[in-house]
């Protein structure tokens, strides 16, 4: 019997694993192939960010109100549902002939991940004893997201440069119908509830937050002043507050703001916001750089990345001993510290830069900060929460990953523009890295601070994850 008990939560932790897999690894693949989707269809310059933010947006918008459904509905159905919609939306990208056509595409594959993501960490925080084998589970969870992230972006450029960009999301559609054939034969259904949908939360939550990075990517073309990105980010600012009303009077929210009186959890999601804003960043724009200035191919382009791939996949395979000697505070810190020197690295370099001194090297240590933040931003995102809570603080920590992606693009999207005045081609693309590496860079600075004061700091009546000594061999709690 214990034979059969292990051989199913392989099954389980597998399917969980893989699915994760396959909605990080389409995020990345999409990267190196920008260009080719540009020259394809005739994106524009700013219209080339909402490729990610349409999908990233609905992603983190909709992520709360899957969150729930799967409280109430059952995990297994949703995440069956989720990866259906996933599926055939990726179907509709691969064949899509506009950039208005293929954005809609993204929009409704980011509704399918909202659906699929939550339901991922909670069936593995149902089926995964709290203690050690959660945190292995949960380890495990967050490295494949780096790992994938950067296997993804090597993936995306050779099918862009050998075959097509559409290839990618082709592969979706059997890998899903695979994934749903499994779920059904080895997920166990979890326990149905009653309650409500709070609907007027997540559409709230998800039009304020399109409204505001619209501002953000617009103010990179028309400037702050502009009556447009103005008018945008009232509104969303405006939806943002209704939001937080309806969930502060919502008998049964989409987003509990008890989860926000936790110190660590709090922490934790402002910290994955950042984290992730300034690394999608770094991705989105380092392809261009190579393709672009250096004259990369797409394959080639993703080749470059390789160091960084190796290096995030090292340290997620040893993140896991690494918490267990010192403690989850302390990988934290060192990451994110080893990234911001990576980014600023970067904030340098020029049209000429060598490989080597320019690329190479920055890469490897934003590659390390990835593979070691992602581990203790998700332990610390679901720390001491509740069972009934087990959704929607798992949706959170998704919530907050999209939303750094879409609002931490369209921050160094605007940054990019500033000070380029009459710069052109090779010239002025370098400028606009320089310029968003910067806005990264600043990012991560805040994230280190906001780690330090929420994450690591105690209080008298407060114990947060106390720090293990080099001899503790358990996972803190």
């Amino acid at each position: 019997m214990k034979s059969d008990s292990y051989i199913n939560k392989t099954a389980v932790l597998a399917i969980i694993l893989i699915s994760y897999v396959m909605i990080v690894l389409d995020i990345s693949i999409v990267i190196t192939g920008l260009p080719k989707i540009k020259q394809d269809l005739g994106f524009s310059d700013a219209g080339l960010s909402w490729i990610s933010n349409a999908y990233t947006l609905t992603f983190g918008g909709f992520l709360l109100l899957g969150a729930r459904a799967g409280d109430l509905l059952g995990r297994r159905r949703l995440f069956m549902t989720g990866l259906a919609i996933f599926a055939v939306s990726s179907l509709a990208i691969g064949l899509a002939q506009s950039p208005a056509g293929l954005v809609i595409a993204r929009a409704v594959q980011g509704l399918g991940s909202a659906i699929l993501a939550p339901a991922t960490l909670a069936l593995l925080q149902t089926h995964f004893a709290a203690g050690r084998e959660r945190h292995r589970a949960i380890a495990l969870y967050a490295s494949a997201a780096g790992i994938s992230a950067s296997i993804g972006l090597v993936l995306g450029g050779i099918l862009a440069d050998w075959l097509s960009w559409r290839v990618g999301f082709f592969i979706n559609l059997p890998v899903g119908a695979a994934l749903i054939w499994a779920a059904k034969h080895y997920l166990p259904e979890t326990p149905t509830q009653r309650g409500t949908f709070d609907l007027a939360g997540a559409f709230s939550s998800t039009l304020g937050m399109s409204a505001l990075v619209f501002a953000v990517v617009h103010s990179a073309v028309a400037g702050w002043s502009n009556t447009l990105t103005l008018q945008a980010l009232t509104l969303g600012l405006a939806l943002l507050t209704l939001f937080v009303g309806i969930e502060w009077r919502a008998k049964q929210p989409i987003m509990p703001l008890r989860l926000f009186a936790h110190r660590e959890r709090s922490g934790a999601y402002l910290v994955r916001v950042l984290f992730l804003g300034a690394n999608v960043g770094f991705f989105f724009f380092a392809t261009q750089y190579m393709q672009a200035v250096r004259g990369f191919s797409p394959a080639l382009t993703g080749l470059a990345f390789l160091p960084a791939m190796l290096a995030n996949f090292l340290v997620a395979l040893a993140v896991t001993q690494l918490i267990r000697r010192v403690g989850a505070a302390r990988v934290l810190i060192g990451s994110i510290l080893v990234g911001l020197c990576g980014m600023l690295w970067l904030s340098q370099i020029a049209s000429d830069s060598q490989y080597l001194s320019g690329l190479l090297l920055p890469m490897i240590l934003i590659g390390i900060g990835q593979g070691g933040a992602m581990g203790p931003l998700t332990i610390s995102g679901v720390a001491d929460v509740a069972p009934q809570d087990a959704g929607a603080a798992s949706g959170l920590v998704n919530v907050a990953h999209q939303l750094g992606s879409s609002l931490g693009l369209g921050v160094q999207v605007a940054a990019s523009a500033f000070g380029i005045g009459t710069l052109t081609g090779a010239a002025r693309l370098t400028q606009q890295v320089d310029n968003a590496m910067l806005a990264a860079s600043a990012m991560l600075a805040l994230a280190l601070l906001l780690t330090l004061a929420l994450i690591v700091r105690r209080t008298s009546n407060e114990a947060i994850h106390p720090l293990p000594t080099p001899s503790d061999t358990a996972v803190t709690e």
